[in-house]
């Protein structure tokens, strides 16, 4: 999808930004900047998208992300209820690659964190014991000194590079150049789908959002994200039966129809496309996970 440029808010006298969110929501705008950006969801529900990759997010999560790689989070509907006792938490470190000096790259001893940069630029899900440390670093960094925030970051990419614990998000060059009336398009086309997954949505339906005639949405979309239409439906589809497999409060048919599969063989057949496994075994695979933990 073609995202919007996003200008980071400059942190006067700080070389990279800190912060620490609290807010009803974390928006819907589908957007991108040159800073890398270092993401832990304290509390949060809902779907992630990242260059070409549909997934869910919920709290705990630790994410870095590359610069320039287009990404949004979209929060379950109930976090745009107006609910005053449901709100979503981040900590986010944002930081240019030269934030440490022009000429900190070059050095010999930076070798592992340029390529820790390379690798950002797809996105890096980052979990296990990293994940644990990284969210203490963060925590740490939010009212540290300067002195020592500079500390913290060094510590955090010294974590990163020496990790086995991180795992690629999207495929390469997953970057779309935008404007802003194709960001809004897509945007909307975004948030009817996650409104209205559950239901039938033809092509005809979808390209009446996008004030386009179904071929011309046909072919505009799968140049803007390099997946037709259907198969993105069907990985928002799949993400939301992840999310209610792994409450375990349903059955796996209910969960079905409830994600907007018509049938269980059609659901079974879409769900292994997605994820490489059917949904019972997903569902065990995540269960025998959470008692190893």
């Amino acid at each position: 999808m073609k995202p919007h440029f996003h200008k980071v808010p400059t942190n006067t006298g700080h070389s990279f930004s800190i912060r620490h969110d609290i807010k009803p929501n974390f928006g819907s705008i589908w957007h991108y900047h040159p800073e890398l950006e270092l993401h832990y969801v304290i509390k949060g529900e809902g779907v992630r998208f990242i260059g070409d990759n549909v997934s869910n997010f919920s709290s705990g999560e630790v994410l870095l992300l590359g610069e320039n790689l287009p990404h949004t989070w979209r929060c379950n509907k109930e976090y745009f209820q107006g609910n005053a006792d449901l709100q979503v938490e981040a900590i986010v470190m944002q930081f240019m690659p030269d934030c440490l000096g022009g000429d900190f790259l070059n050095l010999n001893e930076a070798y592992a964190i340029r390529k820790l940069y390379e690798k950002a630029k797809q996105g890096l899900l980052i979990k296990g014991n990293t994940a644990q440390r990284l969210k203490t670093l963060m925590e740490g960094a939010v009212n540290a000194g300067p002195l020592q925030r500079l500390v913290i970051l060094l510590s955090v990419l010294e974590l990163l590079t020496e990790s086995d614990e991180l795992e690629m998000i999207t495929a390469a060059n997953a970057f779309y150049q935008s404007n802003e009336m194709e960001t809004v398009r897509l945007n909307n086309v975004c948030s009817y789908t996650l409104a209205n997954y559950a239901k039938d949505i033809s092509l005809e339906d979808i390209a009446a959002i996008a004030n386009l005639s179904t071929t011309s949405f046909c072919r505009y979309f799968k140049l803007m994200t390099h997946k037709t239409y259907n198969d993105f439906l069907t990985e928002v589809r799949v993400s939301h039966a992840c999310r209610a497999l792994i409450e375990n409060k349903l059955s796996i048919e209910i969960i079905c129809f409830d994600s907007g599969f018509n049938n269980l063989s059609n659901f079974y057949r879409h769900f292994r496309k997605v994820k490489g496994t059917t949904p019972l075994e997903y569902k065990k695979q995540y269960l025998k996970s959470e008692v190893a933990g």
